[in-house]
């Protein structure tokens, strides 16, 4: 195997300055979260959702990004799960999207708060019916016996709806992280990269540029 200490890459691709970027972290964003698409990167939505447990110790998972907002970005899953009960004792979290391919990176940190009912009935309703009748299965962040009791209880579920409609269930829901910081981060050789981070003060961004 290859010695890990010499795995490295220079990156090259473009720069990121503060006249060059919007005012707006959430609008910037936007700005290159489509060119991720144009750019057909593979899962852009794909993001590190990192929380805090009870004892302090943080945990981290990768979630997909369902809407961004004026005021945040949407992630949706079990209120019964490790993440929602961490969020519960905790309402503050971090995102993290990494674009290799574009040499890019985001990192966000702000609050938690639920998205309303209506919201998540909306974006349960977009989901295909496989991922419906999973929701309402699985029992998740649950230790369970065998791969064969989850899809034994899939199966029930799906009796179950058989001829009525997949609603969506109680402890199924969406989350906004509303941000406090964002930081984008483009790659430069030599390890020189730009880091441009965004700060909310009211309802204004501070822009600074920090040190690679």
């Amino acid at each position: 195997m290859k010695n890990i200490q010499d795995l490295r890459k220079d990156y090259t691709l473009a720069s990121l300055t503060s006249e060059t970027i919007d005012k707006d972290a959430i609008k910037q964003f936007k700005v290159w979260f489509q060119e991720a698409l144009d750019a057909k990167v593979e899962e852009p939505n794909a993001m590190i959702l990192s929380t805090i447990k009870k004892n302090g110790m943080p945990s981290a998972r990768v979630v997909l990004i369902k809407g961004i907002q004026e005021d945040g970005f949407e992630f949706f899953t079990n209120y019964q799960s490790n993440k929602a009960k961490e969020i519960a004792d905790n309402a503050k979290a971090s995102l993290l999207f990494f674009w290799p391919a574009l040499e890019r990176q985001i990192r966000i940190e702000g609050t938690v708060e639920k998205c309303s009912s209506k919201r998540s009935d909306e974006y349960f309703e977009s989901r295909p019916e496989g991922s419906k009748l999973g929701a309402w299965s699985s029992p998740q962040s649950q230790i369970i016996e065998s791969r064969a009791l989850l899809e034994n209880m899939v199966e029930e579920t799906n009796k179950k709806f058989k001829e009525q409609e997949i609603n969506r269930p109680y402890f199924w829901g969406g989350y906004l992280v509303k941000p406090t910081s964002i930081e984008f981060w483009q790659g430069r050789a030599s390890r020189l990269h730009d880091r441009l981070l965004y700060t909310k003060e009211q309802e204004k961004w501070k822009i600074e540029r920090l040190a690679p």
